[in-house]
């Protein structure tokens, strides 16, 4: 019997499949996963190398709309601005200006994160192993796991990281995928092993679910019902 055929079945521990016509169930985003590995939700990739990416990403992230960082990184690349050896004051009076009557939140804070970064850019080694290549990024200034995990996960369609943000996690608590006392501030790497397994257990790629995963929820993430998902299975 298929997998599909059995809605209460344990994929993962605290995890049931759920059915395909329940919106956030892991059927649910096994489907969606599968779109976004044939283009549905658009590529990834956000620069045309990894220093456009690490300074899309940076620029990006918690608390900026997605839309005011993609606008913040693209004025930046067409003003020639991405390099190593630019000055934090020059970044931060580009970021400074209006995006269309609104304003970019901390310019300065992340005109210097960006400066610094770059700087460094040269000296970082690209390592082979997706996990070693995203903690030494990592260690640059002002990126996380998370924003690390996101320019590894864009610049080489990885499934050995996840770009765990307020989105994917809220999805994967609804599922029982992360515990409420799990904080990707402390436990990034293991909600991360539980999301890789997740996307194993579905047969898709890590990518592509992560992917699926945010263009859904932020389209349509405030339908999502506070009570546990496998608590309306039947």
């Amino acid at each position: 019997m298929e997998i599909q055929s059995k809605p209460k079945l344990e994929i993962m521990p605290g995890v049931q499949f759920g059915r395909v016509d329940d919106v956030f169930s892991p059927a649910f985003w096994g489907e969606m996963a599968k779109a976004a590995q044939h283009g549905a939700f658009g590529g990834i990739q956000l620069g045309s190398d990894l220093c456009e990416e690490i300074a899309a990403c940076l620029l990006g992230g918690y608390g900026m709309p997605a839309e005011m960082g993609l606008a913040a990184f693209n004025r930046l690349k067409e003003r020639a601005l991405l390099y190593s050896g630019v000055m934090a004051i020059t970044l931060e009076t580009a970021l400074s200006e209006p995006f269309n009557g609104r304003k970019y939140r901390f310019p300065r804070q992340k005109a210097r994160f960006l400066a610094a970064s770059l700087d460094r850019l040269p000296r970082l080694q690209e390592s082979q192993c997706d996990l070693t290549f995203r903690d030494d990024l990592a260690t640059l200034p002002g990126v996380g796991l998370k924003t690390a995990s996101w320019v590894v996960r864009n610049r080489r369609y990885s499934d050995h990281v996840a770009v765990l943000d307020v989105h994917i996690i809220r999805a994967g608590r609804y599922i029982g995928l992360f515990t409420p006392s799990m904080d990707p501030s402390r436990h990034y790497r293991i909600m991360e092993d539980r999301f890789i397994s997740l996307a194993r257990a579905l047969g898709v790629r890590a990518a592509d679910l992560d992917s699926a995963m945010w263009q859904v929820m932020r389209s349509i993430g405030y339908l999502l019902p506070g009570t546990p998902y496998r608590k309306h299975l039947v």
